[in-house]
This record gives structure tokens, C-alpha cells and sequence, in this order.
């Protein structure tokens, strides 16, 4: 039995050294082989796996950017690694890679529930800025990131107006900016919250909630078009507005309605008509953020 396995082993000795030369017929083969400086010996038992490195090397050569990258892991080249006299094979981040994550290490900082995924990329480059009743809050935007980068501290904005007007891409393009500077930030589509919030009961809803409490920068997206219950009203955004209020945390707001139309709509619920607890809510607001509006064309479209 040993004479049998012995004539299989070196007949693999053989067909690997007969493969491992004609693997040097390549110029980029032998070339990849002779930089790792390593025995032959050694070689010829990896020519399938540093051929594998190789062809991944030329294609980085010709790679015209990420997203049609050719290689097994996207964005990393396959490579042989000398260790002693033996080789390691690791995937290993290209520089266009690299490059990239570094680019877009920022949008960690940044939470969004519930929202268009373009709203993560909103910055101001991209802006409309064909738009005069833009200007304050672009004004307002400076102000408020000199101020905030300052001393952390800054009034929020609630910003009204019309359907499509481009309200959560400037904030969101806000967000995205200050997130660059290492502030956490969310970005919350409000009606969905109310729904996900309730659904979370026993499980995560006080972990969730809480987040959306103490978070450095808050915006509450689309308010208004949620249907109001005492519940949503009195026990999600009065607490989520007083907290904010007391620690001085920026609270941003967008919505189709004016703050006297918000005040209405959360005055209405199934227990009547209850303008009290919806003023409150106004005021908390109010002491919270400036007002701006913003009535343009539906860029959507």
C-alpha cells in the first residue's frame, strides 16, 4: 500500500510541476512569482491560486471604477502573501476602494427611517439653487452650522410648504454635511415612526424611542399627515419634544401644513377636540425651531 501512494504522490509532484511551467510561460505569472521570492517548491503547490491572483492584478489594471469591478470580491484584488518560506492568499482592498469608504465613512453617523434612499447622497452641490425663496434657508443653514459647530447648540428649523418642494433633501443635505464633522444625526419619516413605535411594544420600544430622544440632530419628516390619536399626540411627541427642549438639542420639522394648520390637525382625535394639549405641542415647537416656508414647483415630477 505505502509503494501505491508513494507513485501517487509523485505523479502529482509531476503533473504539478508540469503545470506550474507552463504557468511561467506568462510573462505577469513569472513576474507575479519572482517578487514573492519564494522556493519553487513551494510554488508549483499554489500555481492554481497565484494564477487566481494574477489575473485579479490585470484586472485592476484596466478597472474603470467600482461598480464594474471583475474581480471575486468587489472592490478588493486576491493576493499571494510571502510568510517565511510558505504563501498566504488574502483579498485585499483596492485603492478605489479604499477611496471610496473614506468617502462615504460619514453617512455611519446618519440614521434614516423610512425614507427615499436618494435622500441618503442629498448634499448642497446637488441642490436646486434656481430657486429664490430658497436663499434664507440656505442663510438659515449657514447660520445654523457656524453656531452649531461652535458650541453644539443652534435653533432647528420647521419648514412648511408645498408637496415635492425639495423640504427633506435640504435638510437631509444638512445633515449630510454636519455628519462629515462626526455629528449623529436621524432622519425620521414621522408617520411611519408612530406606526413602527406601536408595533414595538414589549419589544425594543423603549430603546427606539429613546434614540430618537437623545439623538444630537432630529429631523421629524412629513408632520401632519399622520392621523392624530391622544396616544401619538400626548405620549410620543410631547415627551420626544420636551426632552429635546430641556437639553437643548436641534429639532428639525417638515411639513405640508403651517404651524396654525399643525396646531389644528393635532387638536382633532377620536376623543374630540382637544386644542389645549395641541397648543402645547405648538409652543414646544415653536421654542424649538424658526419657521420658514418653502412654496415651489414639485421637483419630483
Amino acid at each position: 500500500m505505502k509503494k501505491v501512494n508513494n507513485l501517487i504522490k509523485k505523479s502529482d509532484i509531476t503533473k504539478l510541476k508540469s503545470y506550474y511551467g507552463e504557468a511561467l510561460s506568462n510573462k505577469n505569472f513569472k513576474e507575479y512569482v519572482d517578487n514573492l521570492d519564494v522556493s519553487s517548491d513551494v510554488l508549483i503547490k499554489y500555481t492554481a491560486s497565484i494564477e487566481d491572483a494574477v489575473n485579479e492584478k490585470e484586472n485592476c489594471k484596466s478597472c474603470s471604477g467600482l461598480k464594474n469591478c471583475l474581480n471575486t470580491l468587489k472592490g478588493h484584488v486576491y493576493t499571494a502573501l510571502k510568510d517565511g518560506n510558505a504563501i498566504n492568499f488574502s483579498y485585499i482592498p483596492c485603492d478605489k476602494f479604499i477611496k471610496e469608504e473614506n468617502t462615504y465613512a460619514y453617512k455611519k453617523n446618519i440614521t434614516c427611517f423610512d425614507l427615499p434612499k436618494e435622500i441618503s447622497g442629498a448634499s448642497f452641490s446637488k441642490a436646486y439653487r434656481d430657486d429664490n425663496k430658497r436663499l434664507p434657508i440656505f442663510k438659515y443653514f449657514k447660520e445654523f452650522m457656524d453656531e452649531y459647530l461652535r458650541d453644539k447648540k443652534g435653533k432647528g428649523l420647521y419648514l412648511s410648504g408645498s408637496f415635492g418642494s425639495g423640504k427633506t433633501y435640504l435638510i437631509s443635505a444638512l445633515f449630510n454635511e454636519l455628519a462629515k464633522k462626526g455629528i449623529s444625526s436621524a432622519l425620521v419619516y414621522y408617520p411611519e415612526l408612530l406606526r413602527s413605535l406601536k408595533s414595538s411594544f414589549g419589544s425594543d420600544y423603549e430603546e427606539r424611542f429613546d434614540f430618537i430622544k437623545t439623538v444630537p440632530l432630529l429631523l421629524l419628516d412629513d408632520i401632519g399627515a399622520e392621523n392624530t390619536t391622544s396616544w401619538s399626540r400626548d405620549e410620543v411627541l410631547g415627551p420626544i419634544l420636551q426632552y429635546r427642549m430641556e437639553e437643548e438639542l436641534p429639532t428639525f420639522f417638515t411639513s405640508n401644513l403651517t404651524l396654525t394648520e399643525l396646531e389644528n390637525a393635532l387638536s382633532i382625535t377620536n376623543n374630540g377636540t382637544e386644542k389645549i394639549k395641541a397648543k402645547r405641542i405648538i409652543e414646544r415647537i415653536k421654542q424649538l425651531t424658526f419657521s420658514l416656508e418653502l412654496i415651489s414647483k414639485n421637483r419630483r415630477n
